[in-house]
């Protein structure tokens, strides 16, 4: 499989998409087992994720684009911190499928 030291540029960011989307995932499977280790080890890995995405975005070439996503980062970030406290697998469901649609959208503009 493809690994983050052969990943670079949109095939990084994909990749990080990718993993982001199946933290979000494993954590609500956590949530719904009882697994609160899983889930917090979930969590700390999308939050991470969430934040390299957000302080990798490149503002000059990015522009209007960029400022969305940090803003969406950031947001998909508080939401997965304030779920983490909780027993509700929803909101990792929904920052998951959230996540999906703009990786999806990211390797149609970048692929």
């Amino acid at each position: 499989g493809r690994t983050a030291q052969a990943a670079t540029g949109p095939a990084l960011v994909q990749l990080l998409y990718a993993e982001l989307v199946a933290a979000l995932r494993a954590a609500a499977c956590a949530v719904e087992t009882g697994a609160y280790r899983v889930k917090s080890e979930r969590v700390t890995r999308a939050t991470a994720i969430l934040f390299a995405l957000e302080t990798n975005l490149d503002f000059e070439a990015g522009g209007e684009v960029s400022k969305t996503l940090a803003r969406l980062y950031a947001g998909a970030r508080n939401e997965v911190v304030a779920a983490a406290i909780g027993d509700d697998p929803r909101p990792f469901r929904s920052t998951a499928d959230t996540m999906a649609e703009i990786a999806a959208a990211w390797a149609t503009a970048t692929g």
